[in-house]
């Protein structure tokens, strides 16, 4: 399974500015980059689906030569969603209650299918009577062409290249030159990394489509097919440590559960779940721990030991 928000969280938060330079460029233009400021998740009650809602992206940002500022909210939707439009209003109408300022928000609609373009306003009319008009701006990757970004100087553009919409003949190609653009860009490795493994997750090609891959690399002038190599041969050194490294987490998490079984009978799926989202660090405390135990009771005083420091660490 893909993790679709962290990967674009990680990619937004982290070049936000290029993301509003990219896409609208009106705002990029006036605001005040040193001013941008990332606010913490907001959590919301959704009650027609019975379940918490998490805000993908929060930014408060102020125009150049201005004090006050206004916030900047960004959703990631890897999935078409008939309510999303009111879903979006009710967060507006959430965070402008809480925060009393302007928001911008603009929804990045990033799935594959459907192609048909996404609504993007809530309206309330009764009796003639425009009681809400609600607006987001709507950037479908889908529908946009990733032959109108290749030549833009943008590491934002660089990735999402990826998600437009590509006929599969393209694959390749479009692949070669998410990295062609991503090398120019001569960014420090950590951030390259982190557009290289955007692309790759998004473009994962089969033994075909490596093989047109290569060519289109051979194609390149010489200086290019090195950097380009260069960011190929870290993603793949990256992504043998990767696989190790989670074989081996993997390993031992079913490890300490076949423990758990055997010293305070068989778990059930929440507790089994509980377990296998621990972190590495508490995994191995929790191998340790459970040799004092004696049942079931011990294992659950555990779990919520953990989760209350897990709270107060932030």
């Amino acid at each position: 399974m893909i993790d679709h928000d962290r990967l674009f969280k990680e990619l937004l938060s982290t070049f936000f500015v290029e993301f509003l330079e990219l896409f609208v460029p009106q705002i990029a233009c006036k605001i005040d980059r040193n001013s941008v400021q990332f606010l913490p998740q907001e959590y919301f009650s959704d009650l027609n689906a019975g379940e918490k809602k998490i805000i993908d992206l929060l930014a408060e940002v102020q125009f150049e030569g201005q004090a006050t500022g206004f916030l900047i909210h960004v959703e990631n939707q890897a999935a078409s969603e008939a309510d999303l439009a009111r879903r979006i209003f009710f967060y507006f109408s959430l965070l402008h209650k809480k925060y009393l300022k302007p928001i911008y928000p603009i929804v990045v609609f990033s799935f594959d299918e459907p192609y048909r373009e996404e609504p993007h306003q809530y309206q309330i009319e009764l009796e003639g009577l425009k009681v809400v008009e609600f607006n987001f701006l709507p950037i479908q990757l889908n529908r946009l062409n990733w032959r109108d970004y290749l030549n833009q100087q943008n590491p934002v553009a660089a990735a999402l290249m990826s998600k437009m919409r590509i006929d599969a003949k393209d694959r390749s190609r479009v692949k070669v030159e998410c990295l062609r653009l991503l090398a120019t860009l001569k960014l420090d490795p950590a951030r390259t990394q982190l557009i290289s493994g955007f692309v790759d997750t998004y473009l994962r090609l089969n033994q075909p489509e490596e093989q047109i891959f290569q060519m289109e690399l051979s194609k390149l002038e010489e200086r290019e097919k090195e950097d380009v190599m260069q960011i190929v041969t870290s993603w793949m050194e990256q992504g043998i440590e990767q696989g190790i490294e989670q074989g081996i987490e993997q390993g031992e998490r079913s490890l300490i559960l076949r423990q758990l079984n055997r010293r305070v009978g068989m778990l059930n799926s929440v507790t089994e779940n509980q377990v296998m989202n621990l972190s590495l660090a508490q995994l191995e405390l929790l191998g340790e721990a459970l040799l004092d135990f004696s049942g079931m009771d011990d294992l659950q005083d555990w779990l919520r030991s953990q989760n209350l420091s897990s709270r107060e660490s932030h």
